[in-house]
């Protein structure tokens, strides 16, 4: 079935490179380690989640994605690759309810479920990555929810974006008028040639090519 959207804009605050050895690098591959866990960094001690919101705030005046988060948008969580399950560690809820908190967007709901596990793209090679369509495929929406107008997904990192494709066209079923965009707190860079530091902010494009059932990002 071909999908209604083929382009999401999106933000993310930080960046990492999954290779290289650089001090900048090693750095970024911490917080974003620390992030997926949620464990505590900095001192005084503050949960990675709690950090993103608070960062956004401070620099809100010139980070080119904060008109994503409007007074009325409803901030959906991506799920996780896996079921949920017993202790469960959500990060995208935990950042999307920092985010609320911090008066980015007037509510959090986790509306999105994994109906079935798909393959963690972080631990298999890119041609087994889970496509946009098998995102689709295996998300489902719960719960009641009145229509909202603006939806924006958030994400602990973004790759090529195929997942966030993979919800954002489940939830226009539901919402076919909703304006839907997203946040990652973090990029991928795949090449450490590329990487230039932690903190980098973007605003760009998620785009969906229909031919090869691929997602691919810009920046």
């Amino acid at each position: 079935m071909p999908f209604r959207l083929n382009q999401i804009n999106f933000g993310s605050l930080l960046s990492y490179c999954p290779r290289g050895t650089s001090p900048e690098i090693q750095s970024a591959k911490d917080l974003t380690l620390a992030l997926k866990q949620d464990s505590p960094i900095e001192d005084p001690p503050v949960l990675p989640s709690e950090w993103i919101a608070r960062t956004i705030e401070e620099n809100r005046s010139t980070l080119p994605f904060v008109s994503l988060f409007q007074s009325d948008t409803v901030l959906v969580p991506i799920p996780r690759s896996s079921l949920l399950g017993k202790d469960y560690l959500w990060v995208p809820q935990r950042i999307a309810n920092a985010l609320v908190r911090r008066g980015f967007g007037s509510r959090a709901i986790p509306c999105l479920i994994r109906t079935r596990a798909v393959l963690k793209s972080a631990y298999v090679p890119a041609s087994q990555r889970p496509t946009p369509t098998q995102h689709y495929d295996s998300i489902a929406i719960q719960g009641d929810l009145s229509a909202p107008n603006d939806i924006v997904l958030v994400d602990d990192i973004v790759t090529r974006g195929s997942t966030i494709m993979g919800a954002a066209n489940r939830l226009l079923d539901a919402f076919p008028s909703a304006r839907i965009s997203a946040f990652a707190a973090i990029r991928t860079i795949s090449s450490p040639l590329s990487f230039r530091q932690l903190y980098s902010p973007v605003f760009g494009t998620i785009n969906y090519h229909e031919e090869t059932d691929e997602s691919f990002r810009s920046p």
